[in-house]
């Protein structure tokens, strides 16, 4: 597995390249924007962990670019920059998972084991390309959203999100389950991020039609089937 670590700070990004690098991961350096796109036109890279507070861009403008440019690599943002909306700009960027510095190496392994099992399985569903429900639509293939025809506008965590639920029409999901299947990690009952997705979401899919799809269970979590409000 090919990696790519964009991070200025040269002693942290050693350290990263050394660490991956013996567990068996071809690990290489990039050490601001510019160099982390030659890299990304010269080679194969499967995994990319990019640190936003770059010198020449703003990681997230990296992270689109990335993302615009090849949207089947994961990206893992590892930044020191912690708060929610950090997190939601960086997701709605289209990285797959969020670190805050410090941190556990062992953890970075952890989101890396975790994207990469999520990639597989992207491709292995791939295969079976559609979910739906109502007129709603979702390509897993050409990762697209589509409502009565017309092209909803979605991030990859709300892909991820709306295959969870279409995958699960008609049960009740608790934010638990949900954060530790869309996001691979505990509910966090400090952080409002699950219901602020989900908030996202409805108003993209569900805000000017009739029939409504994601339904709040009070004091449970989440449904999805279609109703008429």
């Amino acid at each position: 597995m090919r990696i790519l670590i964009v991070e200025d700070e040269l002693k942290l990004a050693t350290s990263l390249k050394r660490g991956l690098d013996e567990y068996g991961f071809q690990a290489s350096v990039a050490l601001d924007g510019a160099s982390a796109k030659k890299a990304l036109e010269l080679g194969e890279i499967n995994l990319v962990i990019l640190d936003i507070n770059l010198p020449d861009i703003n990681g997230y403008d990296l992270c689109r670019y990335i993302h615009e440019r090849n949207s089947h690599i994961p990206i893992i943002i590892l930044t020191a920059l912690g708060t929610i909306e950090n997190k939601l700009t960086g997701f709605d960027a289209g990285a797959d998972d969020y670190l805050v510095k410090p941190f556990e190496f062992s953890e970075l392994l952890a989101r890396i084991q975790v994207s990469r099992k999520r990639t597989q399985q992207s491709s292995t569903s791939a295969a079976h390309s559609q979910l739906s429900i109502a007129d709603l639509v979702l390509d897993l293939r050409e990762k697209t959203v589509s409502r009565a025809g017309r092209t909803v506008n979605v991030t990859p965590r709300e892909i991820a999100l709306l295959e969870y639920f279409l995958r699960n029409q008609g049960t009740v999901l608790t934010r638990n389950e949900i954060a530790e299947n869309v996001w691979d990690i505990p509910f966090d009952t400090g952080t409002n991020l699950i219901d602020v997705y989900i908030n996202t979401l409805r108003k993209k899919i569900d805000k000017d039609f009739t029939t409504k799809l994601i339904h709040t269970r009070k004091g449970i979590g989440y449904i999805m089937k279609e109703m008429a409000e």
